[in-house]
C-alpha cells in the first residue's frame, strides 16, 4: 500500500458538480473531473485491506455489498497514488468490460463496502475507475484487441444493453464470430435510451461500440427478433444464441381514469426524450414534453429521479414524486451496520435540482395514486392521492401498505409518469424462442447457469435476473460468455 496513512491525511473529495440552476439549462454531464494530483490523493486513501470488502460482492441482509465484477480495487488505487496509471489501467481492464459506463452510472456497491466507510468516508472508488479509463482513452492506451485466431463458431446476441455488449465482447476476444441484434436504431439498450444524457452522454457508448466493431463484433440495428425477424432464423444460422433483452415490461397502475391522455410509462418517456435529443436536439416534436405542466412521478428509484431531472430541463411548472414506502433515515440505523448496503435517504441530482428550482423536496413518502381525473377532452387534469400506513395482514401475517381513510387530496397534473419498476422481460421474445420463465417472469435457468431449456439458447442480464444494475448486467454477460464458450468448445479459457 502506497501511503499507510492516506485515509487519515486526505479527506474524501468527489468530482465537483455544476450548480443545479446552471446544469438544468442543458442535458450534458455535469461532474468535471478532478485534476491528476487530487485524484492520486484519492487513490492514496485506499487502505489495501487484508480482506478487501470492496471487491467481495457478498449478500448481506438481502442486499449485495461489494463489486459484482470483483474489480481489483486496492491494486489500482495503490497504483493511482504511485502515479503508475498505465499499470493501474491494465489491472482495471482485467475484470471490468466497460469502466466508462460503470464509472458514470453504477451506484457504487464497492464504496458501500469500503472499510473507510465503517467509521468515516469511503474511498472514491467509482470516480477513480472513471478517471483511469478516460486516461486510457485520452492517451491512446485503449486500442482494438483483434483476435489472432478465429474459430468457426457463430453466435447471435439478442439485445445490446450492458449484458449483451459484455457477452459479445468476451466471446469475440475468444475468437468466435459474434453478431449483436438490437431492435432500436442505436446500440446500447438501456444505457442508450433508458439513462438520460446527464448521467451518461451517448458519445461514450458510441466510442466503445466503434471499438468493438474494429475488434470484429457485428451490430445489426432495427432488428426486432421475434417480431420482424423470426427466432427460427437465428436458431438455424448460429451455433449459439444469447438472449439479453432486458426487463422492460413496466409495472402499471390500474386506478380509475387510467385511460386518460397524459399518462406514460417512465421508460417510454425517457426513450422518446433521448431519441429526440439525439436526432434533433428536441426540435422534431417527437418527445413527450413536460414544458409548462404540473408533473407527478410515481416511483422513487433511479428511474423516477431521472424523470424528475428530465422534466425540470423541459421547463415543467411543478414536479411531485410519490413514494409508497416510509422516508428512510438520514444515517444508518443500528440494524443496518457496515458493510451492509446503507438503507439511508438518498438525495439524487434530480431531487437537488427540484429543491433548487422550487424550494422544496419533491418527494411525498407513504403516498400513492387513488384516482386519475380527465377533462372534457379526455386529457389528464388532476390526480387524487392518498396517504399510506403499514398494517399487518391478518391472513398472511405480512405487513402491507394500506390507504389511510380520509387522507385524500387532489393535485393538478397534466403529465404523470409511472416509474414503479418492471415485471420481467417483454414476453414475445421468450415465446418466440420457447424458453421457460420462472415465477418472476424472468427466463428460467438452473442455479448458477445461463443455459435455458432450449438447446443452444442462453440468457443473461435483466432478462435472467430481473430489473437490476448496469454492473450486474456486465457481470452476467461475462459469466454467460464463459458458459457459452465451454458449450461450443468443450472447455473455456475465459
Amino acid at each position: 500500500m502506497g501511503k499507510p496513512t492516506g485515509f487519515l491525511d486526505y479527506a474524501r473529495e468527489e468530482n465537483p458538480a455544476i450548480e443545479p440552476l446552471v446544469r438544468i439549462e442543458n442535458f450534458n454531464e455535469f461532474h468535471p473531473p478532478l485534476d491528476r494530483e487530487h485524484r492520486q490523493k484519492q487513490g492514496a486513501r485506499c487502505m489495501n485491506c487484508g480482506v478487501p470488502f470492496c471487491q467481495s460482492c457478498v449478500q448481506l441482509a438481502g442486499m449485495y455489498s461489494g463489486c459484482p465484477l470483483h474489480n481489483l480495487i486496492p491494486e489500482w488505487n495503490d497504483m493511482i497514488y504511485r502515479g503508475n496509471w498505465e499499470h493501474a489501467l491494465a489491472r482495471l481492464c482485467k475484470t471490468a468490460s466497460f469502466p466508462e459506463f460503470t464509472g458514470r452510472v453504477c451506484p457504487g456497491l464497492c464504496m458501500a463496502a469500503c472499510t473507510c466507510g465503517a467509521n468515516g468516508d469511503p474511498v472514491t472508488v467509482k470516480e477513480n475507475e472513471l478517471a483511469l479509463i478516460e486516461y486510457g482513452y485520452e492517451n491512446h492506451l485503449i486500442k482494438p484487441r483483434i483476435p489472432e485466431i478465429r474459430t468457426d463458431k457463430k453466435i447471435a446476441v439478442v439485445g445490446s444493453g450492458p449484458s449483451g455488449m459484455a457477452t459479445a465482447d468476451l466471446l469475440n476476444r475468444r475468437g468466435h464470430n459474434v453478431t449483436v441484434y438490437e431492435r432500436f436504431d442505436r446500440v446500447g439498450g438501456l444505457m442508450m435510451y433508458g439513462i438520460p444524457n446527464m448521467k451518461l452522454e451517448k458519445q461514450y457508448i458510441d466510442r466503445r461500440v466503434n471499438l468493438m466493431k474494429q475488434e470484429g463484433v457485428t451490430f445489426v440495428t432495427n432488428a426486432d427478433i421475434g417480431n420482424t425477424i423470426p427466432a427460427q432464423e437465428l436458431l438455424d444460422s448460429y451455433d449459439a444464441v444469447v438472449l439479453c433483452c432486458g426487463a422492460s415490461n413496466p409495472r402499471d397502475l390500474n386506478n380509475p381514469g387510467r385511460d386518460a391522455n397524459g399518462i406514460y410509462f417512465a421508460v417510454d418517456f425517457l426513450r422518446a426524450n433521448t431519441k429526440s435529443l439525439l436526432d434533433s436536439n428536441l426540435t422534431d416534436g417527437k418527445n413527450i414534453s413536460a414544458k409548462g405542466k404540473h408533473v407527478i412521478v410515481v416511483g422513487g428509484g433511479d428511474t423516477g429521479n431521472d424523470c424528475i431531472g428530465t422534466c425540470i430541463r423541459h421547463g415543467c411548472k411543478s414536479i411531485t414524486a410519490l413514494e409508497m414506502m416510509p422516508e428512510p433515515p438520514e444515517e444508518r440505523l443500528p440494524s443496518n451496520p457496515w458493510p451492509q448496503w446503507p438503507r439511508v435517504k438518498k438525495t439524487d441530482y434530480g431531487h437537488e435540482e427540484a429543491i433548487a428550482l422550487f424550494g422544496h423536496d419533491p418527494r411525498l413518502y407513504q403516498t400513492t395514486v387513488k384516482e386519475f381525473h380527465k377533462d372534457e377532452n379526455g386529457n389528464l387534469s388532476a390526480v387524487t392521492i392518498v396517504s399510506l400506513e403499514s398494517k399487518k395482514d391478518e391472513k398472511t401475517g405480512r405487513f402491507m401498505m394500506v390507504p389511510v381513510e380520509g387522507s385524500e387530496q387532489t393535485l393538478p397534473c397534466e403529465l404523470l409518469l409511472i416509474a414503479a419498476g418492471f415485471l420481467g422481460s417483454q414476453p414475445y421474445v421468450s415465446e418466440a424462442f420457447g424458453v421457460e420463465l420462472n415465477q418472476r417472469t424472468n427466463v428460467k435457468t438452473a442455479e448458477g447457469s445461463y443455459k435455458t431449456n432450449v438447446d443452444k439458447v442462453f440468457t443473461a442480464g435483466d432478462m435472467h435476473r430481473g430489473q437490476s444494475l448496469v454492473v450486474w448486467g456486465i457481470a452476467e454477460g461475462r459469466a454467460c460468455a464463459r458458459e457459452v464458450d465451454e458449450y461450443l468448445m468443450g472447455y473455456t479459457c475465459l
